[in-house]
């Protein structure tokens, strides 16, 4: 068998997940494709495949050889596709994971020109805020939010932007139930909180003024940033946002910022993390060379001091108020 063939139906029934997709992805059958993967573990000695009825998954020993093999086909193959080329041109299907609700506010637009710019690349992003297993799940690129940053020494991570996170809430809810001046005065309000990220939502109560270390309440449990989003705009309480999310929201006063100088908003890093290879597809290199471009070239989220403006900034609104 030809041993090559062989290294590329194994690269694709790891990449699919059956051997009935990498048959079709290859042109043969299925018990070709079997054959030729039973060819790699007779040469190496070694199992490169777990089967059960429901799942093909690669064993320890198959996760380490895939990784060697993908990067030496990706090798062939742009040496193939620069033959009389100073450069590879971007093509093929780019598969990408992005956070929800910052791929819906930024990142599809970014796609949509990027597809529009690179013709030859079918972009296949799938929005989800759980952490996509990159190799496994056949993934080129992932954008992901990382508070204390990211420590896999397999991925590379590249900075496209900097949010932050804010306690903050709507005018009418501050109207209704007052606003906070310290930590302790959050146990009275309606805490509204994020599903899944409890650790991190509650992360910047563990040291209160004082010593003081509130238990935030409330009655409502939201899943998508979006959604939470919603909640607090229509006055259900107060919450941990980032500003990827509802920067516009505070920097035009839908929002106001809470407790800037008690609890100061904490830096979300925001990356484009893709698989550590020696050389990169020309598609994967130039979709993220075109996001780090897009996010550096203009403001897309209030800073520090922008927040803490606009915390002054009704402050002063609701002072004048009471005034008058």
């Amino acid at each position: 068998m030809d041993t090559l063939v062989s290294m590329k139906v194994f690269r694709q029934v790891v990449e699919a997940g059956s051997f009935v997709a990498a048959a079709e992805r290859m042109n043969m059958s299925a018990a070709m494709a079997s054959k030729h993967v039973m060819h790699l573990e007779q040469q190496l000695g070694a199992r490169l495949l777990n089967r059960t009825t429901r799942r093909v998954a690669p064993t320890e020993a198959g996760r380490e050889y895939y990784e060697r093999v993908a990067t030496a086909l990706t090798e062939l193959d742009e040496a193939g596709q620069a033959v009389g080329a100073a450069s590879v041109v971007p093509q093929g299907r780019l598969r990408v994971s992005s956070l929800t609700a910052f791929g819906l506010r930024h990142v599809m637009g970014a796609v949509a020109d990027y597809a529009a710019a690179f013709a030859q690349v079918t972009v296949d992003i799938t929005l989800s805020d759980r952490v996509v297993e990159l190799i496994d799940e056949g993934f080129d690129v992932a954008i992901r939010a990382a508070p204390s940053g990211l420590k896999s020494s397999s991925l590379i991570a590249r900075p496209l932007a900097t949010a932050h996170i804010v306690l903050c809430a709507s005018p009418e809810y501050l109207r209704r139930h007052g606003v906070p001046k310290t930590v302790a005065d959050l146990a009275r309000h309606n805490f509204v909180h994020y599903a899944g990220a409890s650790a991190q939502e509650l992360a910047p109560f563990a040291e209160g003024e004082g010593g003081v270390k509130p238990k935030p309440g409330g009655n409502l449990i939201v899943n998508h940033l979006e959604a939470l989003r919603v909640v607090v705009l229509q006055g259900g309480g107060l919450s941990m946002l980032g500003t990827e999310v509802v920067g516009d929201d505070i920097a035009e006063g839908r929002l106001v910022p809470l407790l800037v100088d008690a609890l100061p908003p904490r830096e979300l890093p925001i990356y484009a993390v893709y698989a550590s290879r020696r050389h990169l597809s020309a598609k994967v290199r130039s979709f993220v060379d075109f996001l780090a471009a897009r996010f550096s070239e203009r403001e897309l989220w209030p800073g520090v001091e922008a927040i803490r403006a606009a915390a002054v900034k009704a402050d002063a609104a609701r002072t004048g108020s009471a005034a008058r």
